[in-house]
């Protein structure tokens, strides 16, 4: 048995689940930050369970930051202490990147590092965009971590990023914050925009034009952070209902950021029936109930804006394409061979093994569609992502072994009893 191996297997007939999610993943890591940079007490409820946020939080007690469960003690950014060799970030890109940023404006060198996946990662596009507000900014000559940051006094600048990338954007926020003058972003659209809403939330900020946005530079106040559920997390269980006609799943309180939902948006497209109800706003961020019912399937294209606003989701809705009748397209999506793995090579060799077609494309994947799953073994190649997306296959294919099942502890370590749960609801 391989170490890690775990078989998901989903029994016959409907199911009908009302289900919570672990908190916001991007928002949980944004809330620490936030927190550690305000001089004071914070608190912080519902914040995402997995290895990615807990990386931050260590991160930032390196720094000097007292974490005790949901309670942030902080001297703010200002009284940061320089750290005693590297800051490991583990797994996490977020963490990585976000908080090179927030090292930007102080007078220390510090080393951002992480395991094997995230060493491989690209980060030179930090850089550029940092050093516009006076810090100074390394990586290997690769463009891959270790990160080395040089903070020092910032000043204003229109900054102006060729991606569409959140974590960059945010980076340049949080660096911008503490420099002298007001500071412009800007980049091409399709970026998810949780830190500007809780900058904009927060007095700090203002949208000038869909892409543009303005950052007031000052203190961040200590305060309460409510997070919602995952749509990421949302969406393993939410895809699943959509696999089979008689089945319903309804997510509780989830974050409904527009940038957070082109999922919704690709299994309506194929003929799940979606629901989405906004119940409430948490800093700055609406939040609701979704409902998906599952429904006759058929092939869609993705690409453009949708495709960046569904990329950490593509590969459970390749699965999803699998069994729809006729092919499905992702383009613009070659982001995803950057990640914890090369996701578009691991979700053709997942849809191949349970049975179905799906090749790779320069730019993405294109699942043929018509499948029968069958029972497989598949391997989650390090990628809790990619773990999570062989399970839900077990909807339709009944069963399905999945080695190195345990790093879905990533993003969600109670993963399998809530698939579990879902699968026997009536």
């Amino acid at each position: 048995m391989t170490p890690g191996h775990e078989v998901f297997a989903a029994g016959p007939g409907g199911f009908a689940a009302t289900v919570s999610v672990p908190g916001d993943k991007s928002l949980s890591h944004r809330a620490l930050l936030f927190a550690a940079m305000a001089a004071g007490e914070s608190e912080i409820t519902g914040a995402a369970p997995g290895d990615d946020v807990a990386a931050t939080a260590a991160a930032l007690a390196r720094l000097g930051v007292a974490i005790d469960g949901g309670r942030v003690s902080s001297p703010g950014v200002e009284g940061w202490r320089a750290p005693t060799g590297p800051i490991d970030c583990g797994n996490s890109g977020t963490t990585m990147r976000l908080l090179a940023g927030a090292l930007a404006g102080r007078p220390f060198e510090t080393t951002l590092v992480g395991d094997a996946s995230l060493m491989r990662r690209p980060m030179a596009r930090l850089a550029g965009p940092l050093e516009a507000l006076g810090a100074r900014v390394s990586v290997s000559p690769d463009g891959t971590a270790p990160v080395v940051v040089t903070g020092g006094p910032l000043r204003g600048a229109d900054i102006r990023i060729p991606v569409a990338s959140a974590q960059v954007r945010s980076a340049v926020a949080l660096a911008a914050l503490q420099a002298e003058g007001r500071t412009s972003i800007d980049s091409p659209p399709g970026f998810r925009d949780h830190t500007e809403r809780r900058l904009g939330a927060d007095g700090r900020g203002r949208w000038v034009s869909a892409t543009r946005f303005l950052v007031d530079p000052g203190p961040i106040l200590p305060g309460r952070f409510r997070v919602p559920g995952d749509p990421s997390s949302a969406a393993f269980l939410l895809a699943a209902a959509a696999m089979r006609e008689d089945a319903r799943v309804t997510v509780r309180r989830m974050a409904l950021n527009p940038g957070r939902l082109g999922f919704l948006e690709v299994l309506g497209a194929m003929g799940a029936c979606v629901v989405v109800e906004t119940t409430g706003n948490e800093g700055g961020e609406p939040v609701g109930d979704v409902t998906v019912t599952g429904g006759p399937l058929s092939g869609t294209a993705v690409g453009g804006a949708l495709a960046v606003r569904c990329l950490d989701e593509i590969p459970v809705l390749a699965v999803v394409a699998g069994i729809a009748g006729g092919p499905t397209r992702f383009s613009d999506a070659g982001e995803l061979r950057a990640k914890e793995s090369d996701r578009i090579a691991a979700t053709v060799g997942l849809v191949t093994a349970l049975g179905g077609r799906a090749r790779a494309l320069p730019d993405g994947l294109e699942v043929a569609g018509g499948a029968s799953y069958r029972p497989a073994e598949v391997d989650a190649g390090g990628d809790h992502r990619i773990a999570m997306a062989a399970a839900v296959a077990a909807t339709a294919a009944g069963r399905v072994g999945v080695a190195g099942a345990s790093v879905a502890s990533v993003s969600w370590p109670g993963f399998r009893e809530a698939m579990e749960a879902v699968w026997s609801s009536r």
